[in-house]
């Protein structure tokens, strides 16, 4: 199954990293088993956020940027309005990160 390693990014992966380059560091962890652990956390967050989420949100905001590179589309809107059944929420700059799922088939 491939994946995509965008998840790396976010605040749970940034974590990870942090605490896999520690025990790197220390010797409590080889760099392999540390590369491991990081392909799994990638397979992990896809079909978590496939099989698990349900729920849907509309945006709505300026749009500030926008960029298309190696079939990844990132978008950064302003003042972007976020609306699900729980609620609505206005921030004041939100970043999309959109890869097209076909791609992870190849």
């Amino acid at each position: 199954m491939a994946t995509f390693e965008l998840y790396r990014r976010s605040t749970i992966g940034m974590c990870l990293t942090e605490t896999l380059d520690q025990m790197v560091s220390s010797g409590t962890l080889s760099p392999e088993l540390a590369i491991q652990v990081l392909i799994q956390f990638d397979k992990s967050m896809t079909e978590a956020l496939e099989s698990e989420v349900k729920s849907k949100v509309s945006i709505k905001g300026h749009l500030h940027t926008y960029r298309f590179c190696d079939n990844v589309w990132t978008f950064i809107l302003q003042n972007a309005l976020l609306k699900s059944d729980e609620g609505q929420e206005v921030v004041d700059s939100v970043k999309i990160v959109a890869c097209d799922s076909k791609l992870l088939t190849q």
